[in-house]
C-alpha cells in the first residue's frame, strides 16, 4: 500500500488503523541538534485527542507519544525518529454491522474493492484517527520552524453558515485556544456551539472551514512548476481526511475580481527591498514565497458518521438494509481539525526549507565538521 509517505527531505512515513494495537510514524530528515522531548509533542497531541469537550468524540484516548529512536540526551541525533502512540479505547464490535455493509460515504467499499480487504474496526487505515500521527510529527517540524522565525496558527473560521470576521495574527495566537470551537472570535464561537449543539440534538452533523497562517517565511520557497509551494500546500491540506476544498489568498474570491485589482502593487521597504503593497496573493506569487504572510483556508465536510439510519446494501446477502453507526463520533470536524492543519502547513514549509538551503539537512547548528557540540553526549568516566 502506497501513499504513507510525506515529504521530500523531511519525510513522514506513518503506520496504524483506528482499533489496531498503536498508531505511529517514521520521521526522516530531522536534522541533529534539535532539543526535543515527549513533553513537546504531546503538547499539540492533547489539542487533537478526544473527549476534550461536549462537541467531540467521547472515545477515552490519552494520545501518550513515545519516543522510541532518533534522540540522545533530549537531543535528535540527525537519524529516524521513531514516535508510538498506543490505541487504549477501540470498541470494534459495534463496526460488524458494517464488515459487508459499507457505511454510506466511507472508505468501507473503495478499500475492500482496492485491496479485497480491509480492517473495518472503526474505519482501519482510512479513519482520521491517523492524523494523531500527523499531528506528532507536524510537532517537530514546527519546533525546526520557530528556530527560523516562522510561526504558524489555524483557527475555525466558519460552521455550517456561521462565518467568524476577519481577525488578526494576534487575535489568532491569543484567542483561538479559549473556547471549544477553536474559533478566534469569541462571540462567533458562541454562536457555532449553538449551532453544533442543534445538529447534535438531531442525531446529525455539520461542516466547518478552518483559516490557516504563517508569518516570517522567507522569500525563495517553493520549486515551480510541479514542485510549487501552492501546488504541495495544496496536496497537504486536501489530504486532511473530510477536506473538500483548499484555497490561499483571495481563493475562490479571485474569480469576482479583476486583474488591476487583484494585482498587487510594489514599493520598498524599510531596507529598500521590493515590498507587495497588498498580499492578495497569499504570500506566494508564481508558485514560489514572496515573503509575505502565507494565508489560506482549508473546507472539511460534515462528519460522515451520524447515529440516523441510513441505507447500506450488503453484498454478502445481497440485501439493502437500514443500518445505524452507533459509536462515539465528532458532530463536527474542524475543532479538532486545527493542529493537524497546522501540522501539514509545518510539514510542508519545513521540507521546503530544507530543500532550499535555509536549514541544514545535517545539523540544526550548522557546523559542519564540528564534532565537540553542546548536544553531544559526555563520557561519564571523563567526569
Amino acid at each position: 500500500m502506497n501513499g504513507n509517505r510525506f515529504g521530500r527531505l523531511f519525510q513522514v512515513t506513518t503506520f496504524g488503523e483506528s482499533h489496531g494495537e498503536a498508531m505511529g510514524c517514521t520521521v526522516s530528515g530531522c536534522p541533529a541538534g534539535l532539543e526535543l522531548s515527549a513533553e513537546d509533542i504531546q503538547a499539540d497531541l492533547d489539542r487533537r485527542k478526544p473527549g476534550q469537550s461536549m462537541i467531540t468524540t467521547s472515545r477515552g484516548e490519552p494520545d501518550a507519544v513515545s519516543i522510541k529512536s532518533g534522540t540522545q540526551d533530549g537531543y535528535t541525533t540527525g537519524t529516524p525518529i521513531g514516535l508510538v502512540i498506543q490505541n487504549k479505547d477501540a470498541r470494534s464490535g459495534k463496526y460488524e454491522p458494517f464488515i459487508t455493509a459499507p457505511r454510506p460515504s466511507h472508505g468501507d467499499f473503495t478499500y475492500s474493492a482496492k485491496f479485497g480487504t480491509r480492517n473495518w474496526g472503526g474505519g482501519g487505515r482510512s479513519s482520521a484517527r491517523e492524523t494523531v500521527n500527523w499531528v506528532a510529527a507536524g510537532a517537530i517540524a514546527k519546533k525546526l520552524l520557530e528556530r527560523e522565525g516562522i510561526e504558524l496558527k489555524a483557527h475555525v473560521n466558519q460552521i455550517d453558515d456561521i462565518e467568524a470576521p476577519e481577525v488578526s495574527f494576534a487575535d489568532i495566537l491569543e484567542h483561538s485556544e479559549e473556547n471549544d470551537v477553536r474559533c478566534a472570535h469569541p462571540e462567533t464561537a458562541e454562536r457555532m456551539q449553538e449551532r453544533i449543539a442543534e445538529y447534535q440534538e438531531e442525531g446529525d452533523s455539520i461542516g466547518g472551514s478552518i483559516y490557516f497562517e504563517a508569518q516570517g517565511v522567507p522569500v525563495g520557497l517553493g520549486a515551480p512548476r510541479f514542485d510549487s509551494l501552492s501546488a504541495r500546500l495544496g496536496q497537504a491540506m486536501m489530504a486532511v481526511p473530510a477536506a473538500t476544498a483548499f484555497e490561499f489568498g483571495l481563493g475562490r474570491e479571485a474569480r469576482e475580481w479583476t486583474g488591476k485589482e487583484r494585482n498587487d502593487d510594489w514599493e520598498f521597504d524599510d531596507e529598500g527591498n521590493p515590498t507587495p503593497v497588498e498580499n492578495d496573493h497569499g504570500g506566494i506569487q508564481g508558485g514560489i514565497s514572496s515573503g509575505e504572510p502565507i494565508y489560506g483556508e482549508v473546507t472539511l465536510h460534515a462528519p460522515t458518521s451520524i447515529p440516523k439510519s441510513q441505507q447500506t446494501a450488503d453484498w454478502e446477502t445481497g440485501e439493502r438494509k437500514e443500518e445505524q453507526v452507533i459509536g462515539r463520533h465528532d458532530p463536527v470536524l474542524p475543532p479538532r481539525g486545527v493542529p493537524v492543519v497546522e501540522a501539514m502547513l509545518a510539514l510542508t514549509l519545513v521540507d521546503f526549507m530544507l530543500l532550499s538551503g535555509r536549514i541544514n539537512p545535517d545539523r540544526v547548528d550548522d557546523q559542519p565538521g564540528e564534532y565537540d557540540t553542546d548536544y553531544h553526549p559526555s563520557n561519564p568516566r571523563n567526569e
